[in-house]
């Protein structure tokens, strides 16, 4: 799992029984008194955490209520389930400078510019985003369509060719995929 946190918003009570329960949890707990405005602006700077209160505390964050009483075995599905759901979303999206890519709906998006993908192009943008420095034509034709690297094959040619136009028409930008002689990579 991602380094996740779960914060307990104003309950002592609850607090206290989570910690006691800490080590079956894999990720650090925090107890916060303070007013929701303060919380609100931590929350922001830590998508990765999940708060747990006895009341809703905003739609914009990951907010966990609890209703009273609760089994403690229920409290613990709950948590783990929210923390489950957290690590999906932290696994099917990320941003790429300016650039947010949501993998499973395949979108490619910049501010309010939104870019429908292909498998492929996702593919390839997931590819070369952990590349270092860069991927050959070679490379890609072998992990992301399983070709020989002695197949004689434009297709990634073709396929990155294709993804920079519709990246340069949508979001009027031509450096999004870069290449040189050793191979292809994304932006700075």
């Amino acid at each position: 799992m991602n380094n996740f946190k779960l914060i307990v918003f104003k309950n002592i009570s609850l607090f206290n029984i989570i910690s006691e329960l800490n080590n079956i949890f894999p990720y650090k707990l925090n107890l916060h008194k303070e007013d929701k405005n303060i919380l609100l602006n931590i929350l922001e700077k830590e998508p990765d955490t999940i708060v747990l209160s006895t009341e809703r505390i905003s739609d914009k964050i990951n907010n966990l209520v609890i209703e009273k009483p609760i089994k403690i075995n229920n409290l613990i599905e709950k948590i783990n389930i929210s923390f489950s759901k957290l690590n999906y979303k932290f696994l099917s999206s990320f941003n790429l400078g300016e650039y947010y890519l949501d993998i499973n709906s395949r979108f490619l998006s910049k501010k309010e510019l939104k870019l429908k993908l292909t498998q492929k192009e996702v593919e390839i943008i997931c590819y070369l985003k952990n590349s270092n420095p860069e991927a050959s034509t070679q490379t890609l034709q072998k992990e992301i369509w399983k070709h020989s690297t002695s197949l004689e094959t434009h297709t990634v040619e073709t396929h990155i060719y294709r993804l920079r136009k519709k990246i340069a028409e949508k979001f009027k930008d031509k450096n999004f995929i870069l290449n040189n002689k050793k191979g292809y990579r994304l932006f700075n």
